[in-house]
């Protein structure tokens, strides 16, 4: 029986607004363009623009092979989400549209899979040439298209390889994104989904095979998210705060590293794999070390005003980035994004806080995250002081997948389940990719031991981001997750926490903005 690819899309320049669709249907072997449609449909929603492209491709499906299986791809997770039958249809305008796109083929002849919106170009290409001909009040034509030189050439075009050291997360998120780019399929990456399906998206209906009926969802895997809370649940299963508090290695002392034996050595390790030190509950020496693989739970830090002073601590100035062009207009604006520079008012705050610093005169050393507009904000205040700045990766934003750039109305309006999702727990991911506040969390939690151990005694200016430094305050107070909802951080602002000897940590200082007044 002859397959084949639907690739759909639809926009609306107001939303509502002056609207239309494009569709592509293409040969999966050989990812020849088989036929293309589009139109422009006068003003109408982004999702009604998206349900007609849908309608259209499976249409041009239909004419061509009749009898055919069709592998639908779209950007709309509302779209795949309905069709799939995993979310209700609940808007009068999509109702009748989902109804006509399901008789187009009998039940079980059409799988839906939601792509990245970089992977659907063509059809996006096709809506927004329907679109410009409807501003000029004509319709599209086929002959004076060109998205299919395009998207041609986009396959086409070399990916450039990730860069980034070994076991650094952007580079390897850059790893999958290209596998996705080159058209590579799920064998291309392992699967981590949890379904055992080798789905890069998670999304896509079926493992190979093809279904017999629309796919429901499947049983929720009980595998730990990215398999970071094993170490919990062999040290405390009944923990209250449950895997977010271990993944951030919360069960350590703070400013050090949950511990384990390095595999055949017997020797006890860190999270970056160099030797640990002796904290309170190491073994001994000449004692036999235990078995291969065993989480140590260290005795908790002293708490309250007694106890040994360990001496001068690790003290860490926490301060976020100047603004953005995204920063006033609040978009999610992460490591996954287009990593915007400084805007005027950004400039000109980093300035202001390279004058207080150095007014203060207290900075030691500098280190920032590795996106530009905090390396802007570190190097006028590295200009000031006469220091350098050392990168570290671990202190990036969260990667927010699909949803950078936009506001947070515009991510409830497009991925309303996953933004509730992502509220209600630590372990849910943005839609399209992005790290969890869990993943982040271990992220964090790993740079805070190695830049504590690597400068003790010292104060360390740490030019970060909002995530980062709400999670280095979270963690230091004990606070629960959801408390990374209820912090203000403005841009250009100063928080600082103390780390001592003995685990504890003190936070001096939170979202002072006294500088840019």
């Amino acid at each position: 029986m002859r397959e084949l690819v639907v690739e759909a899309d639809g926009g609306s320049r107001g939303n509502p607004g002056p609207a239309g669709y494009g569709a592509v249907v293409l040969d999966p072997a050989t990812g020849e363009t088989l036929a293309e449609a589009a139109e422009y449909i006068g003003v109408a929603t982004n999702n009604v623009a998206e349900y007609k492209g849908l309608v259209a491709g499976l249409k041009a499906a239909r004419e061509l092979f009749p009898d055919a299986l069709v592998h639908v791809r779209m950007d709309s997770k509302l779209v795949v989400e309905q069709m799939s039958g995993r979310w209700k249809i609940k808007h009068p305008d999509m109702k009748p549209l989902a109804a006509e796109a399901g008789r187009v083929f009998p039940p079980g002849r059409v799988r839906y899979e939601w792509i990245p919106r970089e992977r659907n170009k063509h059809a996006d290409r096709l809506a927004n040439e329907a679109m410009d001909a409807g501003k000029r009040g004509l319709q599209w034509e086929p002959s004076a298209s060109t998205a299919g030189l395009d998207a041609t050439a986009a396959r086409n075009a070399a990916t450039p390889p990730p860069s980034g050291p070994p076991g650094d997360a952007t580079a390897g998120a850059a790893r999958a994104r290209a596998a996705l780019a080159s058209g590579a399929g799920p064998a291309a990456a392992p699967d981590t989904s949890g379904t055992g399906t080798g789905a890069s998206t998670g999304t896509a209906t079926g493992s190979g095979a093809w279904p017999t009926a629309v796919a429901r969802p499947t049983a929720p895997s009980t595998a730990p998210d990215d398999a970071l809370f094993d170490a919990e649940e062999a040290v405390a299963a009944s923990v209250a705060s449950g895997d977010f508090e271990a993944e951030a290695g919360a069960l350590a002392p703070v400013g050090h590293a949950a511990r384990t034996e390095a595999p055949g050595t017997g020797v006890s390790t860190t999270e970056s794999g160099a030797p640990a030190a002796g904290p309170p509950g190491a073994p001994a020496a000449g004692t036999t070390p235990a078995p291969m693989g065993t989480v140590h739970a260290p005795a908790a830090p002293r708490q309250g005003w007694t106890g040994p002073d360990m001496g001068a601590p690790a003290t860490f100035v926490l301060l976020r980035h100047g603004e953005t062009a995204l920063t006033p207009e609040k978009r999610f604006s992460g490591s996954g994004g287009s990593d915007p520079e400084l805007s005027a008012a950004g400039l000109r705050q980093a300035e202001a806080v390279a004058e207080a610093l150095a007014a203060r005169g207290t900075i030691q050393e500098i280190v920032s995250s590795p996106l530009a507009r905090c390396r802007r904000t570190a190097g006028a205040v590295a200009a000031r002081l006469g220091l350098d700045v050392r990168i570290e990766q671990g202190l990036r934003e969260t990667d927010f997948g699909a949803w950078e750039g936009l506001t947070f109305g515009e991510v409830r309006e497009r991925y309303p389940e996953d933004l509730d999702a992502w509220l209600a727990s630590p372990k849910a991911a943005p839609t399209g990719g992005g790290e969890s506040f869990a993943t982040v969390a271990r992220r964090v939690a790993a740079t805070r031991d190695r830049l504590t151990a690597a400068y003790a005694g010292r104060t360390v200016l740490l030019v970060t981001h909002v995530t980062p430094i709400k999670t280095l305050v979270r963690l230091a107070l004990g606070a629960p997750p959801e408390s990374l909802f209820r912090m203000e951080l403005s841009a250009a602002s100063i928080s600082a926490v103390a780390y001592y000897a003995d685990g504890n940590a003190s936070v001096r200082l939170l979202n002072d903005t006294s500088h840019l007044r």
